[in-house]
C-alpha cells in the first residue's frame, strides 16, 4: 500500500507540470526534471512492442529547455492552448527514493479561433526522484493511446 505522502508527492507534480503547460509558462516546464532527465512522446503501439522510436525524444533538461526557446523563437505555429485532464496515479513502485507511477491523460487542444477538440489521450508513465527538496521527473514517458498524431504537436504534452 502507498503511503499517502507519496501518493500526494506525485499527484501534484503531474498537477503542477499540466498547469505550468495549459497556463503557457512553459519556461517553468524543464524544472519539473533532473538534469538528466529523459521525457518521450510514443504511440501505445510502439511502446507495447519495444519498438523505440518516439514522436519526441530530450535526453536531458538542456533539451527540453531548448525545445521551449525553439517554440518561443523559431518555430511558426497557430496560436493554441492545452487543457489537461489527469485521474489520479497509480504507484506502481516505490523503492529507493524512486517513484514509478502511471496516470492517465486527456489533453484538449483550443485553437485561436475558440475551436475545442480532444487532442491526445494516454498515460504518463513516470519515473519519479523523491530525493530533494521537491520530486522532479527522471523519465515521463507520454504513451499515446492512438497512433494518429496531429502533425502540430508543437507544446509539449
Amino acid at each position: 500500500m502507498t503511503d499517502l505522502a507519496t501518493q500526494y508527492a506525485v499527484e501534484r507534480l503531474n498537477a503542477r507540470y499540466a498547469a505550468a503547460i495549459d497556463e503557457d509558462r512553459l519556461e517553468e516546464w524543464p524544472r519539473f526534471f533532473t538534469e538528466r532527465a529523459r521525457y518521450q512522446i510514443i504511440t501505445r503501439e510502439n511502446h507495447e512492442r519495444g519498438l523505440p522510436v518516439g514522436i519526441f525524444t530530450a535526453d536531458s533538461r538542456g533539451m527540453l529547455e531548448d525545445r521551449v526557446a525553439s517554440l518561443r523563437e523559431a518555430n511558426i505555429y497557430e496560436a493554441q492552448r492545452y487543457r489537461h485532464i489527469l485521474s489520479p496515479s497509480l504507484v506502481l513502485d516505490a523503492a529507493g527514493g524512486i517513484v514509478t507511477a502511471a496516470t492517465n491523460y486527456q489533453v484538449i487542444r483550443i485553437l485561436q479561433d475558440g475551436a475545442t477538440m480532444l487532442f491526445s489521450v494516454g498515460r504518463y508513465l513516470d519515473r519519479i526522484a523523491l530525493r530533494g527538496a521537491e520530486p522532479l521527473f527522471e523519465e515521463k514517458l507520454v504513451i499515446c493511446d492512438s497512433r494518429r498524431v496531429d502533425t502540430l504537436l508543437a507544446i509539449p504534452l
